[in-house]
């Protein structure tokens, strides 16, 4: 009896120098289908477990040829004979079906054999929408996260002191590396198109009008108001003899000084006088005329033609301005040059105290250790993240490990998958040698009780 199936083909179809095919060289193939040296111990095993169905199988064999010759010289043989029969049809069957899993058996194209090979996309779908189903649900990703309580554990390696400066730094590090890959024009680009842009797109009118209604909220414009009027006084005090002098130049030569000074006085004791009248009366008529102002002012800002356009050009002059365009660079290279320096600072001191950064990050880890409501939260927080991108994320991995496998070659692949499983494969042989041959012996003793 000719046996092809054992030892002698994988030894062929994999070799000892690991070389997973010959129309492919290792290097060719995807890292997921290179053969590693834990796949040739794999693979060692594999032949070791064939040649052992194979040996009972050919065992069987002699077995049923011996127990054939000598079955008439007494009836015990017929059950030898029969189990050794049954065992070498359940040993070829199951050597069949696996080996029609990987390949031809005996290299005969039969249909529905070689399944890997010729199956390989169809089972890199199955296999990805099996993962989707039942891997990359909210429910399965949604309880395992909640089981790890990621928020605690964050919590509790960031609030130790060493850890929240390797955060600080990793963070200062990569923040410092981003910014000095930028190039100054690209972000004043972004900033003349993200934001300057849309400043000049939008209208200034109804805007200052809505910041002067927020001002005006709970008469918050009156303590503006008070701040004025304390400036005014302040004013009058420290500049009132510039306030007579200006008074002695203004007058006719022929008013004598004495009315000049009597002028002076009355002048800056009647603005004195209103100033502690306006700031000690909140009714007062003045304050009055002010409210009615502003409220006329924020209308004409929503509603006036000539008053909105107005707004619009002194925004249009402001934001055309030179100076803005410097101050954004002026922002920008002063932000680079703080990063890079707190970058420097944490790396070439070691042995410094937490700065301000390091500090809220400890204290944040022991706030969220300390207080229970806000550690469900983070949990909850991180859950919700979590769960989201997977739910986002899941058909694209589907479709990654249908591609992925769709891309694999066809042999390499059933090889690879072969040395994964090969071996616990070669049981069902082994056990279908036996089983069979169990039921051949049934099957006998029962045809015997039958006559």
């Amino acid at each position: 009896m000719t046996d092809r199936s054992p030892e002698s083909q994988p030894v062929a179809a994999l070799p000892s120098t690991a070389q997973p095919s010959a129309a492919l060289p290792s290097t060719a193939l995807p890292a997921a289908l290179r053969i590693t040296p834990d796949d040739e111990i794999r693979r060692v095993r594999l032949v070791r477990m064939k040649r052992v169905a194979s040996a009972m199988l050919v065992v069987v064999a002699i077995v049923y040829v011996v127990a054939r010759i000598y079955e008439a010289h007494h009836p015990a043989i017929g059950y030898l004979r029969a189990f050794a029969e049954a065992a070498m049809v359940g040993g070829l069957a199951d050597w069949f079906a696996v080996t029609a899993l990987f390949r031809h058996p005996l290299g005969l194209p039969i249909p529905h054999t070689a399944i890997v090979p010729s199956r390989k996309d169809r089972i890199g779908t199955a296999l990805g929408n099996f993962v989707q189903r039942n891997f990359l649900t909210r429910e399965v990703v949604q309880e395992k996260l909640s089981a790890m309580k990621l928020g605690e554990k964050a919590a509790q390696w960031i609030a130790r002191p060493e850890n929240s400066r390797r955060l600080a730094t990793a963070a200062a590090h990569g923040l410092s590396g981003a910014v000095n890959v930028m190039r100054d024009e690209d972000v004043q680009a972004l900033v003349d198109k993200g934001i300057v842009s849309r400043l000049r797109a939008m209208q200034a009118g109804p805007l200052v009008a809505r910041a002067f209604e927020l001002l005006t909220t709970g008469g918050r414009h009156q303590a503006l108001l008070d701040d004025a009027l304390r400036l005014a006084a302040r004013f009058l005090e420290e500049n009132e003899e510039l306030i007579r002098d200006r008074i002695r130049k203004e007058s006719p030569w022929w008013v004598p000084g004495a009315v000049e000074d009597r002028l002076g006085d009355k002048i800056v004791s009647g603005v004195e006088k209103t100033l502690v009248a306006v700031a000690a009366d909140p009714a007062h008529p003045l304050r009055q005329r002010y409210d009615e102002a502003v409220e006329r002012f924020v209308a004409n800002l929503r509603d006036n033609p000539e008053t909105m356009a107005r707004a619009e050009q002194i925004k249009l002059d402001v934001l055309n301005h030179p100076g803005v365009a410097e101050f954004s660079r002026e922002v920008w290279t002063d932000v680079k040059g703080r990063l890079g320096s707190y970058a420097a600072r944490l790396a070439d001191d070691a042995e410094r105290e937490p700065d301000q950064i390091e500090r809220w990050l400890t204290g944040l880890g022991h706030k969220v250790l300390e207080d229970a409501v806000l550690a469900e939260k983070v949990n909850g927080w991180i859950v919700e993240l979590v769960t989201y991108s997977v739910e986002q994320a899941r058909e694209e991995v589907a479709r990654l490990i249908a591609s992925t496998v769709a891309a694999w070659d066809a042999d390499a692949t059933s090889r690879k998958i072969e040395l994964q499983i090969g071996r616990d494969l070669q049981f069902i042989r082994i056990n279908g040698t036996l089983v069979g041959g169990l039921v051949g012996v049934l099957l006998h003793a029962a045809s015997g009780l039958m006559k």
